[in-house]
């Protein structure tokens, strides 16, 4: 009997160790499908949204499109939707978009991926220490500051220029700085944190080794950067362009102070409206068909953010593929 007992005392504490432990398998494998099904919530919400804000644009923008015209709409270069015969046509805005948008993106992704590329190759760790911060800053100033700013700093300099250039001319309006210019200077300072940070968090990632070896063949510092890590960090890049130009297309409120707020034929030195400050200044006060217009307008750079993304992940694809 006194052999037995200890033999009974170990199966007992096995028993309840392995009660135990499937008790806690099976907290393990419910925490597991707790969380799965946050995250496919959290997934499918995101889908979601991006499906509600599209039928909300389709449904808020076509009526006005089967009421003036798509035709008179796109291609219309007169803009008066509260004249005795109202116009409502978009094109000269949408031109305006797209050249401020390409010359703002020429001026301020070079500047942005050489400060990347200074941060994260050639700049000292006391002198990063420096810079990084002051980009960091850079983003978080407001936009409507940045449109101070080029009220008071690039308009005056862009008038001094103006009157210059213009002072013979008999046709050409006199808008103290107020142009196409400003405003593609203010956008490209304003996309240069995002580039910059994605940027240099793209070039931070590839690996050491590839540097490394291509040092090691004989090539320089700067042949290695330019050949060697900016095209490994490629899609980051790409990345950074991308967020650029949505910064670059969305942006209202600095750019109505500093664009002139005028529809007009995007001309370096003319006074220009773009599609979100047209929506922004308008829509206070639209009704009617004049507020249906402006939605449209709305759609119409829904779209064009949309091609743009489709554009640039096509052409991220086939560079992957021909690799």
């Amino acid at each position: 009997m006194e052999k037995v007992l200890p033999i009974l005392k170990r199966i007992s504490k096995s028993s309840s160790s392995d009660r135990s432990i499937m008790s806690g398998k099976g907290y393990v494998s419910f925490m597991e499908q707790l969380m799965e099904c946050v995250f496919t919530l959290c997934g499918l919400s995101a889908v979601a949204a991006v499906a509600a804000i599209t039928i909300y644009m389709i449904i808020s923008g076509t009526p006005a499109i089967f009421k003036v015209g798509i035709t008179e709409m796109l291609f219309g270069t007169v803009w008066a939707p509260t004249a005795a015969e109202p116009s409502f046509g978009i094109a000269y805005i949408v031109l305006t978009s797209i050249i401020g948008t390409v010359m703002s993106i020429v001026i301020g992704v070079p500047i942005g991926l050489m400060t990347a590329v200074f941060m994260s190759e050639m700049a000292e760790k006391r002198t990063a220490a420096i810079v990084k911060p002051a980009v960091e800053l850079l983003a978080g100033i407001p936009s409507i500051v940045y449109g101070l700013l080029g009220l008071l700093i690039i308009n005056p300099a862009m008038g001094r220029i103006e009157k210059i250039l213009f002072s013979n001319s008999e046709n050409h309006v006199m808008n103290g700085g107020a142009n196409l210019i400003s405003a593609v200077l203010v956008l490209s300072i304003m996309i240069l944190p995002t580039v910059i940070n994605v940027s240099e968090t793209s070039l931070r990632a590839v690996p050491l080794s590839v540097r490394q070896a291509s040092l090691a063949l004989g090539a320089t510092k700067i042949q290695t950067i330019f050949r060697v890590t900016i095209p490994a960090a490629k899609s980051g890049i790409i990345t950074a362009v991308v967020l650029g130009v949505g910064r670059a297309v969305g942006e209202a409120m600095a750019i109505v102070l500093v664009s002139g707020n005028t529809v007009n034929i995007p001309l370096p030195f003319n006074s220009v409206r773009f599609l979100t400050t047209g929506i922004v200044s308008e829509m206070g006060y639209a009704s009617g068909l004049h507020r249906e217009t402006l939605f449209t307008i709305g759609l119409v750079l829904f779209v064009f953010i949309m091609i743009i993304n489709i554009v640039i992940n096509f052409i991220l694809e086939g560079g992957d593929k021909n690799e």
